[in-house]
């Protein structure tokens, strides 16, 4: 596991997550830890190295 920081795409605060690189491309939904709001989260690793990622609002 290791910490990477992004902007939220709702409040553009920098916010930090928790990755797993084991598991090569994920999906999830995890909530900004500064507005609360959902975040779809989008990594993708190779060779345990960060290589991807994206952030997107879901509209509520």
């Amino acid at each position: 596991m290791f910490e990477h920081y992004f902007q939220c795409p709702y409040c553009w605060e920098e916010v930090s997550m928790l990755l797993d690189p084991s598991v090569s491309q994920q999906t999830y939904v995890e909530d900004c830890e500064v507005c609360c709001n959902p975040i779809e989260v989008t990594p993708q690793f190779q060779d345990n190295e960060l290589i991807g990622f994206n952030v997107q609002s879901i509209e509520q």
